[in-house]
């Protein structure tokens, strides 16, 4: 294991030694020599032996040297070195001798491992002072700082601690999991989105900790997340669309942005409730939340955590709108409540008020895909008491989640899925039959004119997706934000990201962005980064008021080699001014403009298309391949490549093009050819359960994004557009059969490393079996090689 710790505050070691006191491990009385002092902090850290003899027998398990144990070098009293301290420090990290390491090469292995280590001549007590304070903010082989391991044995039941209680500028496990309170409370929303004449309720589970019954006001992690409630996956099956349909020609137009630009439409709303009393505690509670483990792992930290699914969920008021403008309304009002700004009830019925008394009224949203989703939708509302969020896969823009260029794009996984889809899939409330029965008539008739306003039929931008559309609204963010995505993720698709993040330069806050190497996933639980240590170091400032330093330590970006396992590296920008372009070649990249047509039929053999339908991953594989794919897609290479290049931003193709048909549409791959192992998209499960957040807490798998067995290409990038959308996704071009058009497609962005003897390749088709719909048609597509390129962001 690599250990790539970004979240790491450098503290003078006047510091140090005020945090040890603190901690408990420097005491007035402590030892003057350097030996002593390390065995005194040593005994201190066995926190599960509590004598001499107890201890001695657990140094026994540990080597001092490549002969050594460590409870003969004690009892020989033997003088402490660089050597065996780190020797010492790697066991403790719980890194392996002769697996991770090997006493004999330490040296080496320190650097292999990237282990944080001090300096200085151990022989000074000052050294090892610095030395553990470091070793107690270094990662384990298991993803957690050694602090936090020491914390999960009970290190902070053996005294009082503060509470909260810092180290290192971040938050630490001191709080009593056990003590957390549940309770539920009923948010009263500015909207009536089920058009029932009251404003809706919204149900809010709330995880408290116990210690703010004694007065500690804490800041609260709210996750918004419309599965909170669960989901309905039959319902959502029934409804999903057959993909296997024509492309048609679309009339054309001169739509301009401003036909189509939603405005808001101002309702009249009903009045607020009447308040019939007041209460200080909830009078509902719950077992078991829909939790994530990012957000327990802060519980036993001092935060409190909320999840609200809000309008159309199960025991809340309205209907699923997906992405409307009431949904981040209906989420900010959850927002507004845990800052005293607005009012929440025991229950539906009774008009109980209670308030967030509890709150230090400071917010930070967490959370993945729709989760984040709807952090970004609330971050643009300027809503006070939200600092900051935490969006991971996140979309930015519904029309590109399930459109683009024109195009009705499915998400990664989920052909024939759409808003309305996803509507009546977290409409959760369906699971309560007695409340769904009053609102059954008006969604179900939502969801009809749903299906008319997200035009699947021509898949044109349009007021629908532009009431979605949170970009021309990032200039009004003033909370800082972190962003997580990953670079081959084509669920949430990466551009997403690129767009928030492009959209966030000129906005005054503090902006932080890591790329992985993997699909639609979480990265909390992937011990090569200490991506909790950063969260921690940001929350703990922005919600605690620490003065840690946590916009200037964390990196603007932060992103995962493609070619290593275990290699995070920064940048500063996710943009390369520098641009190679190749150009179309028969079966070819060249480095000079070429001349020539060639030509593809998308139509295939009836036999083929069904086979390609069942199994994507065949299509996928023989798009890349000579086979059956011949003839039927466009793909060209490069020359090996003499040095390593590294892409960092948007690849763009030019391509001049004429259509048989007098509609059509392309899509593009970029792939890097050549056998080699490479990183695989989904972690492994390393440790089942092995990443314990708190003492007697809840536990999470350790995972992380290993290298494979070797492959002959891997997909870098894509895109697609419809041919009749040259200009832009709302306005409708002509096409005739046999006519020349050029386009140009961005396709999503990447930092990706290509070594040398690497060869770039391009596949140019028309129907995407995963993403587009499928026609089956007879198309010709014919491609200028003279007028069309690729063009790299290199570095």
């Amino acid at each position: 294991m690599k250990l790539n710790q970004f979240g790491l505050q450098q503290v003078s070691l006047q510091t140090a030694k005020k945090e040890l006191t603190a901690l408990g491990f420097l005491a007035k009385d402590a030892p003057q020599t350097a030996t002593d002092l390390y065995f005194d902090f040593l005994k201190k850290s066995f926190v599960l032996v509590q004598d001499e003899g107890g201890f001695i027998a657990k140094m026994g398990n540990y080597l001092a040297t490549s002969t050594t144990d460590l409870a003969t070098f004690y009892q020989k009293k033997e003088t402490i070195t660089a050597e065996v301290f780190y020797l010492v420090a790697l066991q403790l990290l719980e890194f392996e001798a002769e697996i991770d390491f090997k006493p004999e090469t330490l040296q080496e292995d320190l650097v292999k491992i990237n282990l944080t280590t001090s300096s200085g001549d151990f022989n000074q007590v000052d050294t090892i002072i610095e030395a553990w304070y470091l070793l107690l903010n270094c990662h384990t082989k298991n993803g957690l700082a050694f602090i936090d391991k020491l914390a999960n044995l009970g290190f902070y039941r053996k005294q009082q601690f503060e509470k909260p209680f810092f180290f290192n500028g971040k938050a630490q496990a001191v709080f009593e999991t056990e003590k957390i309170i549940r309770e539920v409370v009923y948010v009263e929303a500015p909207v009536d989105t089920d058009n029932d004449g009251k404003r809706d309720l919204l149900k809010l589970e709330i995880l408290r900790p116990g210690e703010t019954e004694e007065g500690l006001k804490v800041p609260t992690l709210f996750t918004a997340s419309p599965y909170s409630q669960g989901v309905n996956g039959p319902a959502g099956e029934a409804l999903t669309y057959d993909v296997n349909q024509p492309l048609e020609r679309k009339e054309p137009n001169d739509t301009a942005y401003e036909d189509i630009q939603y405005h808001p439409v101002k309702k009249e709303l009903p009045p607020e409730r009447e308040v019939a009393g007041s209460a200080t505690h909830g009078t509902e509670t719950f077992v078991k939340e829909n939790n994530h483990t990012l957000n327990d792992f802060f519980l036993a930290r001092g935060f409190a955590v909320v999840y609200g699914a809000a309008i159309g969920t199960k025991d809340s008021d309205g209907i699923q709108t997906c992405g409307s403008v009431e949904q981040t309304t209906a989420m900010v009002a959850y927002i507004e409540w845990l800052a005293g700004n607005r009012r929440a009830f025991t229950n539906r019925i009774d008009n109980i008020e209670i308030k967030a008394w509890w709150s230090n009224k400071k917010i930070a949203m967490t959370g993945k895909s729709y989760l984040g989703t709807l952090a970004t939708a609330c971050a643009t509302r300027q809503v006070e008491g939200l600092e900051t969020i935490i969006s991971e896969a996140a979309i930015s823009n519904w029309y590109q989640y399930y459109r683009d260029n024109g195009l009705v794009i499915a998400p990664g996984g989920f052909p024939g899925e759409d808003a309305d889809v996803l509507a009546i899939e977290t409409y959760s409330k369906m699971q309560n039959a007695g409340d769904y029965l009053h609102s059954k008539t008006f969604f179900e008739n939502y969801l009809k004119q749903m299906a008319d306003w997200q035009d699947r039929k021509t898949g044109n931008y349009n007021t629908f997706w532009d009431e979605r559309n949170y970009l021309p609204f990032i200039k009004d963010i003033k909370c800082d934000v972190v962003m997580v995505h990953g670079l081959n993720d084509w669920n949430v698709k990466p551009r997403q990201v690129a767009d928030l993040w492009d959209a966030l330069k000129e906005v005054p806050v503090a902006k932080k962005l890591i790329l992985h190497q993997g699909q639609h996933i979480y990265i909390n639980n992937i011990p090569s980064l200490d991506f909790q240590d950063m969260m921690n170091l940001w929350l703990s400032h922005k919600l605690y008021d620490i003065d840690n330093n946590a916009k200037e330590i964390l990196p603007d970006i932060v992103y995962q080699a493609n070619t290593d396992a275990e290699t995070w590296n920064t940048a500063e920008d996710w943009k390369s001014n520098k641009v190679n372009t190749l150009y179309f070649g028969d079966n070819a990249l060249a480095a000079e403009p070429q001349t020539g047509q060639v030509a593809f039929k998308d139509q295939l053999p009836e036999e083929q298309f069904i086979a390609y339908t069942k199994n994507i991953e065949k299509w996928e594989k023989e798009l890349k391949e000579a086979g059956p794919m011949d003839g039927h897609r466009y793909l060209a290479k490069s020359t090996a490549l003499s040095e390593e290049l590294f892409l960092n931003g948007r690849p763009k193709v030019t391509i001049r093009v004429a259509s048989s048909q007098d509609f059509g549409m392309l899509s593009v791959e970029l792939i890097d050819f050549g056998e080699a192992k490479r990183l695989k998209p989904v972690p492994d499960v390393l440790v089942p359960k092995g990443l314990q957040l708190g003492y007697n807490w809840r536990e999470d798998n350790v995972m992380e994004l290993k290298l494979g067995a070797p492959t002959p290409y891997k997909l870098i990038s894509r895109g697609h557009i419809n041919l009749q959308n040259r200009e832009n996704p709302w306005k409708v071009n002509d096409l005739q059969a046999g006519e020349f058009v050029e386009i140009e497609l961005e396709l999503h962005p990447t930092m990706y490393h290509l070594p040398k003897g690497r060869q770039i390749g391009l596949a140019v088709y028309g129907t995407d079996f995963e993403k587009t719909i499928r026609g089956n048609q007879d198309i010709e597509y014919t491609l200028d090689l003279a007028a069309s390129h690729l063009d790299l962001p290199v570095e």
